[in-house]
């Protein structure tokens, strides 16, 4: 089989495509044939070393997939060769076959196709856990999506719309700002020529912020939160950590909320397998659409991670091996 593997830490420049070794599952394991693996920050993260998890040198980039089952191991049930299934694999994906361990798995919802399904489940499953199990954000509440445009970002402009929120979104250009706007959003700030901090009091201020971004937007969010407002803390997209003073959140009343979706979803697997069917049925409905603006070949692994790293992403972008 052949994998896009990351061979030194120097970022995109560092994967290397070779043939390796079909994977083999053990018990309690499934080995899928990769037609989708979404692309995502932590990867660009991980080809530089900068990401919490470390992988051992090589090794595969890709958090998600979705594909059919090749083989399953002993004492796997409810799951048969051929069946259309979606994984997070948390590294692995970018490869022609994974193994994943069978908690790991999910059957396709009937109806969505493999490229759908492998750019689903990080980004929506990140949005729904930030905005319902941490911000318990409410219907009529106004939410504020910083790098509105991206991966997580659009998922939140949509999971917001769909549950109800008033929904800003906040981008740096016009055509992103136009892409959140067909995905739910009803307000707009182009923080590269406004002052985010006096826009979005000017609309009376937000409830919730929903920060991917960080660097020196995350204060300018804070300082326009409602009393009792909460800042979600997503990652740091712009590259800088920012320290917030903390007699802000005493004086506004407010909250920051630190969201690590991967570890609570390992953690919770019960609660993190209702929001995914909480979201198979919004998709259902119509309320969510995943905008995959590109696809990339294996050999192409590398120009993917360099185009997130260059902010050219809309949505979601996938490998297809």
């Amino acid at each position: 089989m052949r994998a896009a593997l990351i061979t030194d830490l120097t970022g995109p420049d560092g994967v290397e495509v070779r043939e390796i070794d079909d994977p083999r599952p053990g018990e309690g394991q499934v080995a899928v044939d990769v037609a989708a693996c979404g692309v995502n920050f932590p990867d660009l993260l991980m080809s530089r070393g900068l990401y919490q998890f470390r992988p051992p040198l090589p090794f595969a980039p890709g958090g998600e997939i979705a594909g059919t089952v090749a083989a399953v191991g002993e004492g796997v049930e409810g799951f048969a060769v051929g069946d259309a299934v979606m994984a997070l694999t948390f590294v692995g994906g970018f490869a022609s076959r994974v193994v994943v361990d069978v908690q790991q798995l999910m059957h396709v919802p009937e109806g969505m196709d493999l490229e759908t399904a492998g750019a689903f489940a990080f980004t929506y499953g990140t949005s729904y856990h930030a905005l319902v199990q941490r911000a318990q954000i409410q219907p009529g509440e106004r939410l504020l999506v910083l790098g509105a445009a991206g991966g997580v970002g659009l998922a939140a402009v949509e999971i917001g719309a769909a549950l109800g929120a008033e929904v800003i979104a906040a981008a740096s250009t016009d055509d992103k700002l136009d892409l959140c706007e067909a995905h739910g959003a009803t307000g707009r700030i182009d923080y590269a020529r406004e002052d985010l901090k006096k826009a979005a009091k000017a609309l009376g201020g937000v409830d919730v912020v929903y920060d991917p971004v960080g660097g020196p937007y995350s204060e300018a969010a804070l300082r326009a939160l409602r009393p009792g407002g909460r800042l979600l803390v997503i990652g740091f997209a712009a590259g800088e950590i920012p320290a917030i003073r903390l007699n802000l959140v005493l004086l506004k009343r407010c909250q920051i909320v630190g969201v690590a979706w991967g570890s609570w979803a390992m953690e919770h697997p019960d609660t993190h397998a209702a929001n995914m069917e909480a979201l198979f049925a919004l998709w259902r409905r119509g309320r969510l659409a995943p905008h995959v603006s590109g696809r990339y070949r294996l050999d192409e692994a590398a120009q993917a991670l360099r185009d997130m790293d260059a902010r050219k992403v809309r949505g979601k972008i996938i490998v297809v091996p």
